[in-house]
């Protein structure tokens, strides 16, 4: 192995800029030359690259988003592209490639490790935390904080004001996020993409909630749950309690990593090479257990990881 490269792709986490100081460090330690694509997919497959150094990513570890910047490419669902980004990899000797991402990239890197040699190993970083082989992604604790900050400022103004706030944080399909804030910010209900819910049921919530005196209350909503400026109205009618929609929405994505958020950052990266140096490939590193492991990519790309409902089970208790 004498060639390493590094891509952040999909969308942006706090703690990438981290993951991609430390593969360059550590890589260098073993003697290893670290190419940076641009751009996640597309600078795979248009070639658009720059040598890293131990001194290039030097003061970037405290930095939200990727100095590498990152990008949603079309081209990388279609053969030609991923044809494309293996001839690029050939083209710069490239002996092995840490894909730094989520879901979606790790889909695209397990097509890519069926048209190329080189080998592909994943590091997990996405506020959604939904990558099967790890308990934790990069940046998903630096986002619940962020999120529980914003939220506690809000639960002031529900409080003065005797309303009801839903708060609708991000999470399309899955509500790793919508659950951990929810516990943590003490919501009176959580909403999320993986459990129906019943508006009926919400509107009881509230309605029992008013006669023990409560006049306020939290609803975290995971955005993929459906039209929650609806549901807004619809509880208003319902309920006749005054109610008021805040959206987080990207600022969740941005800001410092959280010290957990580099900590993983490093430990993740420290595998990664790891693998790469003993010529293992085709992989995603992650926590499990409280230790770092790796699994199959094409497991973790084919299996869903299931969201721990005792969470929402527990949040349930403590809002009573």
């Amino acid at each position: 192995m004498k060639s390493i490269a590094v891509v952040t792709s999909g969308g942006d986490a706090p703690g990438m800029n981290a993951a991609i100081r430390a593969v360059v460090r550590i890589a260098y330690s073993k003697n290893f030359q670290v190419l940076g694509f641009r751009r996640g997919w597309e600078g795979l497959i248009t070639n658009a690259f720059s040598p890293l150094t131990p001194r290039s990513v030097g003061g970037i570890i405290q930095l939200g988003g990727t100095i590498l910047h990152t990008s949603r490419c079309p081209q990388v669902r279609k053969r030609e592209g991923i044809k494309k980004a293996a001839e690029n990899l050939a083209l710069n000797d490239v002996d092995g490639l840490i894909v730094i991402g989520g879901n979606g990239s790790f889909k695209g890197a397990l097509d890519l490790s069926k048209e190329t040699g080189t080998l592909i190993v994943g590091v997990p970083a996405t506020i959604d935390n939904d990558v099967f082989g790890t308990e934790e992604t990069i940046g998903f604790d630096t986002a619940v904080n962020t999120a529980v900050t914003e939220i506690d400022k809000i639960r002031d103004t529900a409080i003065s004001h005797e309303r009801i706030f839903i708060v609708e944080v991000m999470g399309r399909t899955r509500g790793f996020l919508a659950s951990t804030v929810g516990l943590t910010v003490g919501a009176e209900t959580i909403l999320v993409p993986e459990v129906k819910y019943v508006k009926e049921g919400i509107f009881e919530t509230i309605k029992k909630s008013s006669a023990k005196g409560k006049k306020s209350g939290i609803v975290v909503a995971a955005e993929g749950i459906g039209d929650t400026r609806k549901l807004a109205r619809e509880i208003e009618e319902n309920t006749g309690a005054e109610v008021r929609l805040t959206i987080l929405g990207y600022a969740q994505r941005g800001g410092n990593p959280t010290a957990r958020s580099r900590l993983l950052a490093n430990l993740f990266a420290n595998k990664a090479v790891e693998l790469l140096s003993k010529e293992q490939g085709n992989r995603i590193v992650g926590l499990q257990k409280g230790r770092i492991t790796s699994i199959e990519l094409e497991k973790s790309c084919k299996t869903e990881k299931p969201l721990d409902l005792n969470l929402l089970k527990l949040a349930n208790v403590l809002a009573t």
